[in-house]
């Protein structure tokens, strides 16, 4: 069987393209990647503002040769940041043209070898060379220490002397196919004994070549994700230098790559002098402001930058270049994170509302989570209610507070400090809601000293009045603070070029300014 071009590479041509990355992962080069990395990052914003470069025209190879450097760079990404990352075989859409093609064309080859083996005396030429190429799978399979299963499959699937059995009439194809299973089953993992079993029940040859190969393509999925799993901690230490690599070589051909990093970055600098300037005392001058400015740091910069991309507008702003790979995971940490301003703020007022009876009541806090959880689904699809959601959830809450405090021979609400309850959960839908503003800054301020504390061993303590989601904001933070470290780990010299020119012009302009004052 020829290969399917819609199955995913083999590891060995996953491993090939990675293996890229390693072979040039001396110190002279990386210091040479980052002096480009300099010199990209300063030579394309000369002005003030980040403007786009004007369109340059490309070559088709030219195209193609980027295209394949950033889908390598991108597959490095994943295997290493996804653990749970496995190669999966491709699946057409049913109806498409695609399968269609492919399921005739299948059809007519089978219909050919059974065809020539109905024949008298019957003709083996498809047959051969199918076994041809279950003899390359097998062999595919072993490793250089499997010498004696080499010389079994080497011996049993002599093609030569297959050849010579089928013209003299004694070829016997049901004790090779019989040898083909049995060793199929020696090499295959656990997990696949069972179709290996069902292999053995089938007694049509045709049928049987079907399905043995469609087990070959299962264990090279196996042999495949073995392989992944093999190299990610080899590939851990190397992908970075890869990755920055990768980028480098994307970014020389589009120079102006960086203009969305560097709005990014110029956001995050505002942000933090808007920031500081506030918390000055109202007698301080603006030569305080300025001194405020040049304190800041690349460090304090790129983690307000990390947290900005938690508020995200996905829809009307384009993610900036060097994130563009984790857009999907940042947006599902942003989306876990306002389920978990919703359920922390409902449980912050039903806990107001109740009294403190209900808040070391066991199992409490999780009942509420639970109800907000469901009926929250779909908080990010843009026909969800979320009005109507509160409300529901208003009712749900005050009756399951009411329960407890019966059960546990406390008086149950009265009907005025229901109707106080659901009007102040139904309120959490409201963007100036107090109580809601209060949980968010204290989310964000959690995650930001998270950043500050991720290499050290004691990590932050939860603000006050986030105790009841405690165990879901811990493990969010870790996740995002894996994401960006490891952002940071490839990109950061990128980042200290476009910071060096931000972080002078903040300190320059504000300086003009207390001159003008």
């Amino acid at each position: 069987m020829s290969q399917n071009p819609d199955k995913p590479p083999s590891s060995k041509e996953k491993s090939s393209d990675l293996g890229d990355g390693r072979e040039e992962s001396s110190d002279n080069q990386d210091q040479s990647v980052r002096k480009k990395i300099r010199q990209s990052a300063l030579g394309s914003h000369r002005d003030d503002t980040p403007k786009s470069s004007p369109p340059q025209p490309v070559s088709i190879e030219e195209l193609m040769e980027t295209a394949k450097g950033v889908t390598n760079m991108a597959l490095a990404h994943e295997i290493v940041v996804n653990g749970d990352f496995q190669i999966k075989p491709a699946e057409l859409p049913e109806h498409s043209l695609e399968k269609k093609v492919r399921d005739i064309v299948h059809k007519a080859f089978w219909d050919c070898l059974e065809a020539q083996l109905k024949e008298d005396p019957p003709t083996y030429d498809h047959a051969i060379k199918l076994l041809g190429e279950i003899k390359e799978n097998l062999l595919s399979f072993l490793l250089p220490g499997h010498t004696r299963l080499r010389s079994q499959i080497t011996e049993v699937l002599d093609l030569d002397l297959i050849k010579q059995e089928a013209e003299n009439g004694a070829l016997d194809i049901a004790k090779l196919v019989e040898f083909v299973i049995g060793m199929m089953g020696t090499l295959c993992a656990p997990a696949r004994d069972e179709e290996i079993k069902k292999l053995k029940d089938i007694n049509e040859i045709v049928p049987l070549f079907r399905a043995i190969f469609s087990v070959l393509d299962l264990m090279k999925m196996d042999m495949a994700n073995f392989a992944v799993t093999s190299i990610r901690p080899k590939l851990m230490q190397q992908s970075a230098e890869y990755e920055r690599k990768k980028f480098q070589e994307f970014l020389e051909k589009r120079p102006n790559s960086l203009d969305l990093v560097t709005r990014w970055l110029q956001e995050a600098a505002d942000d933090l002098v808007k920031l500081r300037c506030k918390m000055l005392p109202p007698h301080c001058s603006s030569d305080d402001a300025t001194g405020g400015a040049s304190a800041l740091c690349f460090t304090a910069v790129q983690n307000q930058a990390y947290l900005n991309l938690l508020k995200w507008d996905h829809v009307n702003r384009p993610f900036p270049e060097t994130v563009l790979m984790d857009q999907t995971r940042f947006q599902e940490i942003q989306l876990e994170l306002e389920q978990c301003l919703l359920t922390g703020t409902v449980l912050l007022v039903t806990f107001s509302a109740a009294g403190p009876a209900l808040a070391d009541m066991p199992g409490f806090a999780e009942k509420i989570k639970t109800i907000v959880k469901v009926l929250l689904t779909g908080i990010h699809l843009p026909s969800f209610n979320l009005k109507e959601s509160l409300a529901t959830t208003g009712e749900k809450v005050c009756a399951e507070v009411n329960t407890c405090l019966s059960q546990h021979g406390f008086t149950p609400l009265s009907a005025e400090r229901e109707t106080v309850l659901k009007g102040q959960i139904q309120a959490v839908a409201n963007s100036d809601n107090t109580i809601c503003k209060l949980i968010d800054s204290r989310i964000q301020k959690f995650l930001e000293n998270y950043l500050a504390s991720s290499h050290q061993k004691s990590l932050p303590a939860v603000p006050g009045g986030l105790g009841p989601i405690q165990k879901e904001l811990e493990e969010i933070a870790v996740k995002y603070v894996r994401l960006v470290n490891y952002n940071k780990m490839v990109f950061s010299p990128y980042y200290d070029a476009v910071l060096g020119k931000i972080l002078t012009k903040e300190e320059y302009q504000l300086a003009g300014k207390s001159e003008e004052s």
